[in-house]
């Protein structure tokens, strides 16, 4: 336990339908992970933390899983996004997405420490996650800083970094 009651693993692919179920709407896969199929199907879930620059982790309750995110390492750029994260329906609302970012981004300083910037995008309409993550301790980009992060992005997000 990493001071929060919950416990942060690394994903096992056995889980995808799980995880693949906690956003059943169009919207909702939208937010989580910019596609448009609803829900996503258990085996792209899979195959994303098989990706050499991916490391997926679920959050656990006890035993329970309860939240999914994902760190995606840039050395090139020398940074470590935090992405795809999702909590699961029944969960919502509880402080579970600020602990699995908290979680992860501790994640990220502990094993890339040369890796200088931690960062994670949103979704303007995410307000849930505005809160959940300057709540983690991330704060927006300013303006300009944020415009050339959206250069080639298929939609302006709202770009936050982890302060200190």
């Amino acid at each position: 336990m990493l001071g929060t009651g919950f416990d942060l693993v690394p994903f096992d692919a056995a889980r995808a339908t799980l995880v693949s179920s906690w956003a059943p709407t169009p919207a909702e896969v939208l937010s989580w992970c910019a596609q448009t199929e609803a829900p996503v199907p258990p085996e792209v879930v899979a195959g994303w933390s098989a990706a050499a620059d991916v490391e997926a982790h679920l959050l656990l309750d006890g035993a329970t899983p309860i939240a999914y995110g994902e760190l995606w390492l840039d050395e090139e750029e020398g940074e470590v996004e935090l992405a795809r994260l999702l909590v699961a329906p029944e969960r919502r609302g509880q402080g579970v997405g600020r602990a699995l970012t908290s979680l992860l981004a501790g994640a990220a300083r502990d094993r890339h420490p040369h890796l200088d910037t931690v960062c994670l995008r949103v979704r303007p309409e995410n307000t849930a996650g505005h809160r959940a993550y300057g709540a983690a301790g991330f704060t927006f980009l300013d303006p300009v800083t944020e415009a050339a992060w959206n250069q080639g992005q298929p939609t302006q997000y709202r770009w936050m970094v982890l302060a200190g």
